[in-house]
């Protein structure tokens, strides 16, 4: 089985507003980046996109280890508190409705599909991988913006 890291961040131009996601697949050596946008979206929903699709990129059963520094994410995950959330419902241990219900349910389809581990990164620190998925989920928002703009101006 292959083993594969996988570095992922989301971003968010307003919470909600433009949302950007980044996910960086590395094998062997070799890196593969895929990004891209959501017009109207918030930072939560970014963060847990960007594994989703790290996931999908993934042709075949593997070995996956994803760092992200979404602590929303992780810690739903390690904390097992995605399992229990899921378990009673999609409440949360105070009965509050959980938010982002499709993309837990996409995020468990995923991980069955492969053997994940998941691990907390610090966001904007020395994490090589983790700065250029920022760098990236922040230019796809860059790009959707100037495509609104442009749509509105006609161009």
């Amino acid at each position: 089985m292959k083993n594969v890291d996988i570095y992922t961040d989301g971003a968010c131009s307003g919470n909600p507003g433009v949302g950007g996601w980044c996910a960086i697949l590395i094998y062997n050596g070799i890196s593969k980046t895929i990004s891209g946008y959501n017009k109207a979206t918030t930072n939560n929903r970014m963060e847990l996109f960007a594994i989703i699709q790290g996931l999908c990129a993934l042709k075949e059963r593997c070995k996956v280890t994803v760092y992200s520094d979404s602590a929303y994410a992780i810690n739903a995950i390690n904390n097992g508190w995605l399992y229990a959330w899921k378990n009673a419902g999609w409440k949360t241990a105070d009965k509050k409705e959980v938010k982002n219900v499709d993309l837990w349910n996409d995020l468990l389809i995923r991980m069955r599909e492969h053997e994940v581990t998941f691990v907390k990164v610090k966001g904007h620190a020395d994490n090589e991988y983790n700065n250029l998925c920022d760098k990236h989920a922040r230019a796809e928002i860059d790009n959707c913006v100037k495509r609104m703009n442009n749509a509105n101006i006609g161009i």
